[in-house]
């Protein structure tokens, strides 16, 4: 497969996913924001912003540019808008590859972002429309792509992505701790039934992180993203060796999920700041180690001249 192509379905996963985990965020979050004081509305803002790996541009940085960095910034992959668009314009670059229900579910959530403003339908009904298309497009995805290498980096990218925003999403409920229940994060998570079918009638806030943080059979867990991860990685590179990884992406995703796999503990919420750190960087590296083996061969077949 061309690297450009791998590429850009890798980062159509990724995209995709980033708008999806930003909308949940900012649905279970919004709420409680627009009910604090003015002063402490903008003091969360900037940290929420900083969660999500942007930095306020100004003191004055409130809850209107908060949603307009997460929402509606076309011009920024940070935010839900932009990320779409940056999907739909890797789609479009692997337009050879992909089905065309990926490409024309893209391409529709992509103009239709013009009908959802917020001057038009508002934050929390934009985040619902978001969470809609990005479920149909990653369906799509599932049932009409081959599931052949295009599919596994698209999985890949979608995977490190599920991983990195669910750390995110545990990581917000540091900043808006006062009110913020596990139940909202769990929503939040669309992970509610799932965990009350799991637990019963085991429930407290160490159970809910746990559950969200190591459970092996829900999707949005970071072991499961994590585990996925590892084996589309593992269908990618087969060859194998009797010691170690050669594949430098392989054995960062393998060391971060066996961590959080076998780490004992008996206060995770203490400890859990800790690991939301380690799980975003595991993921920023692997994203890099990725980005070495398959996408950035020019260095490689660059011309050099002849030695004289």
């Amino acid at each position: 497969m061309l690297s450009r192509i791998a590429e850009s379905l890798f980062w159509i996963g990724r995209y995709v996913e980033r708008a999806d985990g930003t909308a949940r965020i900012l649905d279970v979050h919004l709420e409680r924001l627009n009910h604090l004081p003015m002063e402490e509305q903008r003091s969360v803002a900037q940290e929420l912003l900083a969660v999500m790996g942007a930095r306020a541009q100004s003191e004055e940085f409130g809850l209107p540019e908060l949603l307009n960095a997460l929402a509606y910034d076309k011009q920024s992959a940070t935010s839900i808008a932009g990320s779409l668009g940056a999907a739909r314009e890797n789609a479009r670059r692997a337009r050879e590859t992909v089905s065309s229900g990926l490409w024309e579910s893209l391409n529709t959530t992509y103009y239709g972002l013009n009908q959802h403003r917020k001057d038009v339908v508002g934050t929390y009904r934009f985040c619902n429309w978001v969470l809609e298309r990005t479920a149909m497009v990653s369906g799509l995805a599932d049932t009409t792509v081959s599931h052949d290498e295009s599919w596994q980096f698209l999985v890949l990218g979608r995977s490190l992505e599920r991983a990195d925003m669910t750390a995110r999403m545990l990581s917000t409920r540091d900043v808006l701790s006062a009110g913020m229940s596990w139940v909202n994060m769990l929503r939040c998570a669309g992970a509610y039934e799932s965990f009350l079918r799991t637990r019963r009638a085991a429930f407290g806030d160490q159970h809910a992180a746990e559950f969200l943080l190591l459970d092996r059979l829900f999707p949005r867990s970071i072991v499961y993203a994590l585990r996925d991860a590892d084996e589309c990685l593992a269908k990618l590179d087969p060859s194998a060796q009797r010691v170690g990884f050669i594949n430098d992406a392989r054995r960062i995703v393998g060391q971060a999920r066996t961590f959080l796999e076998f780490h004992r503990t008996d206060d995770l919420m203490s400890e859990l700041p800790e690991h939301m750190e380690r799980v975003q960087k595991a993921v920023s590296q692997a994203s890099d180690a990725i980005s070495r083996k398959y996408f950035n061969q020019a260095d490689e077949l660059a011309w050099v001249g002849e030695v004289s």
